[in-house]
């Protein structure tokens, strides 16, 4: 397959109404959670994006039955799976080019007591070890042996029986998975410094239905306790809140007035708060939210007057993955910020490309940036570049939508593995982005 990239015309203003889509980050934990039962799971508003594409194809290699019901309706079942593809090449190739596989670990090691995983892939924003889940697995009994010549983990779960584990770090991934591990496992099982964003809540509550006991969703502190089987349930994915606020960041850069309709605005947290305080006039009605992009945003200020800084942070604190969105929505703003993206020593190395189009960014360190917003006195300027993760992708995709001229961007496969059909989505409002193989 040749690689794709988008010209992108900038300049162009948006309107019109944009439906989010489902919630990458939930539903690949959810796509994971059809390995603990034999019996049916129903999934509705899953996104046709690339990495649920990957995870798809992992399960049917497992031997999951998929049925399409719907373009974005599902309907899993696996009774009878095929535990010698985990040890296939086909599976150790596919694996290791998504991050989402690893929480392939914990249903399987759940239910049939054994699990194997190479070291799984995904963007590359920096260290993004597992060790808070492998060592997870140990407290609850599990034994692991890793292959370094294969970079890969070996798990046995024979022996399993519940435990309290206190987490090292505040883990989406590692909380879903050492939840989805605990629920078979016999005895109680109390998760400490869980995460408690909703995509682990959406987890807990389908987990639930399917005859889980789980105590504290919505906490850091969870406490399960183990059961011998699990059932039938159905479940439909959250809007998209990353989606949400990269559209609130390309309504405020292409000075567009939209409407985001069919969010979920309890699930929010502070994400319009921080957009807000960026100076974007925002509005929530029920389930739409409406960008007053059209009107000239003002950073403020703390209330001693000093710089505003935007960190991010475990829910309910900001969410890493707008950061970048945060950072180009600012080189337009009136008013200076400081960026600290605590989480990720590798996500702001995209700003050399923003720098080159004009922006005015002074990378302090890995970690840091500060930058001058232009006011919209001096646009962007388009130029060729690429993508090198899912968030900088968009963010990139932002600042070239509301560039002076034309600009390229390559490795686009990038954000398809998050965007739904984002070209067609954002060309049917106004924007002028051609998805096209340039040799």
């Amino acid at each position: 397959m040749q690689a794709e990239s988008f010209i992108v015309k900038g300049g162009q203003t948006l309107k019109g109404i944009i439906q989010p889509q489902g919630a990458k980050n939930e539903v690949l934990q959810i796509l994971s959670a059809v390995l603990l039962t034999p019996e049916k799971i129903t999934v509705d508003n899953i996104p046709g994006i690339v990495d649920v594409d990957k995870m798809l194809s992992l399960l049917k290699g497992l031997g999951v039955k998929i049925s399409t019901i719907t373009p974005s309706k599902y309907e899993f079942q696996a009774s009878d799976l095929d535990l010698d593809y985990l040890f296939s090449p086909k599976y150790y190739e596919d694996a290791r080019r998504i991050r989402g596989s690893v929480m392939l670990l914990g249903p399987l090691l759940s239910r049939y007591k054994k699990a194997y995983i190479p070291k799984p892939g995904g963007d590359k924003i920096g260290r993004r070890r597992i060790d808070t889940h492998i060592n997870g697995f140990l407290k609850l009994g599990a034994t692991v042996e890793y292959d370094e010549v294969q970079d890969s983990y070996y798990l046995s779960g024979t022996k399993l029986k519940g435990d309290f584990i206190l987490m090292d770090e505040i883990s989406v991934t590692g909380t879903a998975n050492l939840l989805m591990a605990a629920v078979l496992t016999p005895g109680k099982t109390t998760i400490y410094n869980a995460a408690c964003e909703p995509y682990v809540q959406q987890l807990c509550k389908l987990l639930v239905k399917m005859g889980a006991r789980i105590q504290g969703i919505g906490s850091n502190m969870l406490t399960i306790s183990g059961v011998e089987q699990l059932g039938t349930a159905e479940h439909s994915v959250l809007p998209d809140m990353i989606e949400i606020g990269s559209f609130i960041g390309m309504a405020a850069m292409t000075q567009s007035d939209i409407t985001i309709d069919g969010i979920e605005p309890n699930q929010l947290g502070i994400i319009p708060q921080t957009f807000e305080r960026l100076g974007i006039a925002l509005e929530i009605k029920e389930k739409q939210l409406k960008v007053f992009g059209s009107q000239p945003y003002e950073i403020q200020t703390f209330i001693d007057g000093s710089i505003l800084t935007i960190y991010d942070s475990p829910w309910p604190g900001f969410t890493p993955d707008l950061m970048s969105i945060i950072l180009v929505v600012a080189t337009q703003a009136k008013g200076s910020i400081l960026i600290h993206q605590k989480m990720f020593e590798s996500r702001l190395f995209f700003v050399d490309k923003l720098i080159d189009m004009g922006a005015q960014i002074i990378l302090c360190d890995p970690h840091r940036a500060t930058v001058i917003g232009l006011d919209r006195a001096s646009t962007l300027r388009g130029i060729e570049m690429s993508s090198p993760d899912i968030r900088a992708g968009v963010s990139l995709l932002i600042a070239a939508m509301s560039a002076e001229g034309e600009s390229i961007i390559h490795n686009i496969q990038q954000i398809d593995r998050g965007y739904q059909n984002i070209d067609g989505r954002l060309n049917k409002m106004g924007a002028s982005i051609k998805r096209t193989v340039i040799q």
